[in-house]
C-alpha cells in the first residue's frame, strides 16, 4: 500500500473525529453555557497528536483552530441573546477594552512558547473549573455585586489573557466569574457570548501571523490555524448549539454541570499527563 492510500483512513478518521467534537462541543455551549473550545481544544490536541502533528506546535494548532470557530459562533450566539435582552452593554463597553489588550498580549504569548506550556496551562486551569462546577454546581457567591470599575476591568484582564492562550471563548471563565459577584445568569451568558468575539478575532490574526512560518504545521493551515479541522468542525457544532439550547430546559443544571465538572477534570488531568 502506498503512502497515500494509507493517508485516506487516517484522513477519514480525523474528519469523523473532528465532526464529532463539533456536535458534543456545541451540545454542550447550548446547554451550559460554556464556550465550546474547553472541548475543542483538548479534542483536536489529541486528535492531531494521532494524526502525527509535532508537540511543537500541536497545541497552537488546537488552539488557533478553536480560536477560529469561536468567531462565527460569538456572533450567532451574541446576536440571539442581544435580541432577548440579555446583553449589558455597560459591562461590555467596561471590559472590551481591557480583554482587547490581553487577547493581543495572550496571543503574543500563546504562539511564541513550547507547546507543552500551553497545555500545560490549559490542564490546569481546566481542572480549576472542574472544581468549581463539581464542588458549587448551582454556581458560587461571594459578594452581592460586581467590583467597582478598576476591579472590573482587572477581571475582564485576566478573562481575555486566558481565553486566548487557551483558545477559549469567554464564557468558560466569564460566566462562572460574574457568578461569584450574583450576577444575574442569563446576562452572564449573553455578555460573555458577545465578549468571546472581541477575544477572538484579534486572538486568531495573532495565532494566524504567528505561526505563519512555522515548521511541522499540518496541511492547509493559515499559520497556526487548520482549515481543514475547523471546517469540519463548524458546522455541527453550529448545528448542535440550538439542540442543547433546548435540551438545557429538561435537564436539572446542577446534575449536569457536576457531570460535565467530572469529565473536565479527566479532560485537565489527561492533558497534564501527556506532558510526563
Amino acid at each position: 500500500m502506498n503512502g497515500l492510500e494509507s493517508d485516506i483512513p487516517l484522513a477519514a478518521q480525523l474528519i469523523a473525529f473532528c465532526a464529532a467534537t463539533g456536535a458534543v462541543a456545541g451540545l454542550l455551549a447550548g446547554l451550559l453555557g460554556v464556550g465550546g473550545g474547553i472541548v475543542v481544544v483538548p479534542a483536536l490536541y489529541f486528535v492531531l497528536g494521532h494524526a502525527g502533528v509535532d508537540t511543537s506546535v500541536r497545541m497552537q494548532v488546537a488552539v488557533a483552530t478553536s480560536l477560529a470557530i469561536i468567531v462565527p459562533t460569538s456572533i450567532l450566539s451574541a446576536r440571539a441573546h442581544r435580541q432577548r435582552g440579555s446583553v449589558d452593554d455597560a459591562l461590555l463597553r467596561l471590559w472590551v477594552p481591557p480583554a482587547l489588550v490581553a487577547a493581543v498580549l495572550g496571543t503574543a504569548f500563546a504562539a511564541s512558547v513550547k507547546g507543552p506550556v500551553l497545555a500545560g496551562i490549559f490542564g490546569v486551569v481546566t481542572l480549576v473549573v472542574a472544581v468549581q462546577m463539581v464542588a458549587f454546581p448551582k454556581g458560587l457567591t461571594v459578594r452581592d455585586s460586581m467590583p467597582g470599575n478598576v476591579g472590573s476591568r482587572i477581571i475582564a484582564f485576566l478573562i481575555g489573557g486566558f481565553s486566548a492562550v487557551m483558545g477559549i471563548g469567554g464564557g468558560t471563565l466569564a460566566v462562572p466569574t460574574l457568578t461569584l459577584f450574583n450576577y444575574p445568569i442569563r446576562l452572564a451568558v449573553g455578555t460573555a457570548s458577545a465578549l468571546g468575539l472581541y477575544i477572538a478575532i484579534p486572538a486568531t490574526l495573532g495565532m494566524a501571523a504567528g505561526g505563519w512560518s512555522a515548521a511541522g504545521l499540518p496541511p492547509l493551515s493559515v499559520g497556526y490555524v487548520n482549515l481543514v479541522a475547523a471546517a469540519v468542525l463548524l458546522p455541527t457544532m453550529l448545528l448542535c448549539v440550538k439542540a442543547g439550547a433546548r435540551i438545557a430546559h429538561a435537564i436539572p443544571q446542577p446534575a449536569l454541570r457536576r457531570v460535565f465538572g467530572i469529565v473536565l477534570a479527566v479532560v485537565g488531568l489527561r492533558m497534564l499527563s501527556s506532558l510526563f
